[in-house]
């Protein structure tokens, strides 16, 4: 029997084996969903300024209904809109990290917070010491490369900058930690 073939006894024969093409296709399940779903999706991934009806064709739906939702987020401070002729919208990353911020405050103690940052600190040390370099970006992936895979010297050089971003977040949830509830104070959202 091949690796790929069915057991007989896999049926009882009282089954037949499953219609395949009833099955929906992957583009039908990654297009549907609520049309806000798709927009939130859509305007994370958002790094420049996009035309309206660039936005619904990635989402999926009627640019009327893209301008609708993106006017409510633009309330909300998700994204920034920059008008002009055609309007056009991009993420707000300072949302964005302040949403980071806040689930950081939610998941975890404020005690919890402080260690976390002081495990991170020290991480980040080890990498200062390793590369002797005060940031990854002073760190040229050639030089590095000559003592280890180049493959390796990126992945080291990848995790210290996620190190230094971990820390930056984890400050600023441990300086701005509120007793209850919080919101984006300092960060313009």
């Amino acid at each position: 029997m091949e690796v790929t073939d069915i057991p007989e006894e896999a049926y009882d024969g009282a089954e037949s084996p499953p219609d395949l093409t009833e099955l929906e296709s992957p583009e039908t399940l990654l297009k549907d969903g609520p049309t806000r779903e798709r927009l939130l999706d859509v305007i994370t991934g958002l790094r420049t300024p996009t035309k309206v009806s660039e936005i619904a064709d990635l989402a999926d739906c009627g640019t009327e209904t893209a301008r609708d939702y993106l006017a409510w987020f633009d309330e909300m401070g998700m994204v920034h809109r920059h008008d002009g002729r055609p309007v056009r919208y991009e993420r707000n990353d300072a949302y964005f990290q302040w949403r980071r911020i806040d689930r950081i405050r939610d998941e975890y103690a404020e005690q919890e917070i402080v260690d976390l940052l002081a495990d991170t600190l020290d991480e980040i040390e080890a990498y200062r010491t390793q590369f002797d370099a005060a940031d990854p970006n002073d760190v040229s992936l050639v030089d590095a490369s000559q003592d280890r895979a180049t493959e390796d010297a990126w992945e080291a050089l990848s995790e210290w900058k996620t190190l230094e971003q971990r820390a930056v977040l984890l400050d600023a949830a441990r300086r701005d930690h509120p007793a209850s509830g919080s919101t984006p104070s300092h960060i313009d959202a």
